[in-house]
């Protein structure tokens, strides 16, 4: 598959996924760059503007086995990874999967659950296997986890570690729609819900297909430079506690080629790395307190490096 075919793939999907989640491509499209980079996504945003739909839109489209984790502070980490039930006629224990163990996973409000039981999902999503009483188990593939939670509320929610956030390579926030999608969105919706008619469209052979093309496209050494010079940046901007790790400029790098793929090239270019510099490197950046007194976010720090950075090929104003 070369990168023509990716971007088909990706445009028959993103275009079923609209079927159901109303006016925003643009957040389809980078859920799209994760599941092209074979990572995970952070959902994050208030109440009823579809995160769970769009979830389940996309494993609909891919045809994916797919499981809905709901976090709630009484959780235990065996009720995300499973348990090991003794077998009387055999006489030996058996694993009995849990949730986790899908191609899509939805884990629902995920900052609800207790640190422990969101420590479960640390092997899962980095190593794409569980451990269960010293017995590791694969999980099938392709593996993603697609986590939502509500920035707003605060009441009862345990924020999530950076080593949590880390493994996440983008955050997301799917927004209000505009007024010309909500009142679509209300016709569609008119006597039932569009998501109960949605098909597959997409093979998982297809996306895996695609997942590979994605590793073909070329990044030149400038870009590179680029990527690095805005990751390290994050680590010496004043108004930051800690930057992003290496394991952000590698999301960058791996997310900016499955954009290219997405856009039908073969090639990365700045451009790339700019549209993809927030959803991949924000949420990695820990801003200190004095910063935050100000309301200064991480947003704003990776806007302002983009603005700062010069760009590879670029000509300085005189």
């Amino acid at each position: 598959m070369d990168h023509s075919a990716v971007q088909a793939v990706t445009r028959v999907v993103c275009d079923n996924v609209e079927r159901v989640v109303v006016g925003k491509r643009h957040e389809v499209l980078l859920v799209l760059v994760a599941l092209l980079c074979r990572g995970h996504v952070l959902l994050e945003d208030v109440p009823g503007v579809g995160k769970t739909v769009l979830a389940k839109a996309i494993a609909r489209s891919l045809g994916s086995s797919f499981k809905r984790i709901q976090f709630t502070p009484d959780m235990l980490p065996s009720d995300v990874t499973g348990v090991n039930v003794f077998n009387q006629q055999t006489g030996r224990f058996e694993y009995r999967p849990g949730p986790v163990v899908a191609q899509l996973v939805l884990a629902d409000e995920v900052n609800r659950a207790t640190p422990k039981t969101q420590a479960a999902l640390l092997e899962a999503m980095e190593e794409a296997q569980v451990t269960v009483d010293g017995e590791t188990h694969p999980l099938p593939q392709p593996f993603i986890v697609m986590a939502t939670q509500n920035p707003i509320e605060l009441e009862g929610t345990f924020p999530l570690p950076e080593a949590q956030l880390d493994r996440f390579l983008l955050r997301i926030a799917l927004g209000y729609p505009g007024r010309a999608a909500e009142l679509e969105m209300l016709d569609r919706q008119h006597r039932s819900h569009p998501l109960d008619s949605l098909q597959q469209v997409v093979r998982i052979e297809e996306l895996i297909a695609a997942q590979n093309a994605v590793k073909d496209v070329h990044v030149a050494m400038p870009i590179k430079e680029y990527i690095f010079t805005l990751v390290d940046a994050t680590r010496s901007h004043h108004d930051v506690y800690l930057g992003a790790s290496p394991r952000g400029s590698l999301a960058l790098y791996n997310a900016t080629r499955a954009w290219a793929a997405i856009h039908g090239r073969d090639y990365v270019t700045p451009d790339d790395v700019k549209a993809l510099a927030d959803a991949t490197l924000a949420h990695r950046i820990i801003v200190n307190p004095a910063a935050r007194m100000k309301n200064v976010d991480s947003r704003v720090i990776v806007a302002d490096l983009l603005a700062r950075v010069p760009v590879p090929g670029a000509r300085p104003v005189p």
